[in-house]
């Protein structure tokens, strides 16, 4: 199932390195988080490199319980699955050549440019659309 939900969100593969890298960051950021909802948020974003790199054919494995994965599971699927929808209507508004499929936090001006260039859409102009959208898109942290 989490392998299809890969394939639906289409997010870009990369070499084993990337995922390594990506791992690393994402546990420092899980171990140093205290507040609940906030280290659960982390350790979904554990689970999503972990199965994004099973799904680009890489073997990460998950470095904790199966409960902790399930729990990870849970928050990760709705938490990305909503970025993933926000940019696609964002794009869709823009009317991009083709759809954005991007799960970056749309909070974070710096990454909404980033996105912005990487599928040739003006920056300036996206930027304002989502920040339009996020006044009313639930989105979890």
């Amino acid at each position: 199932m989490i392998e299809k939900w890969h394939t639906l969100l289409g997010i870009k593969k990369h070499d084993l390195a990337w995922y390594e890298s990506d791992l690393k960051d994402e546990l420092s950021e899980y171990y140093n988080e205290r507040k609940l909802i906030a280290k659960w948020s982390e350790l979904s974003d554990v689970v999503y490199v972990c199965t994004r790199a099973k799904w680009s054919s890489h073997s990460i494995i998950f470095p904790y319980s199966r409960i902790l994965f399930c729990l990870g599971v849970m928050y990760m699927i709705p938490k990305y699955t909503g970025r993933w929808l926000f940019f696609r209507v964002a794009g869709g508004k823009l009317k991009a050549q083709r759809p954005i499929r991007e799960v970056r936090n749309p909070k974070k001006t710096h990454k909404l440019h980033l996105i912005a260039k990487e599928n040739g859409v003006n920056v300036q102009t996206f930027q304002e659309i989502c920040e339009k959208q996020l006044k009313y898109w639930p989105l979890l942290p």
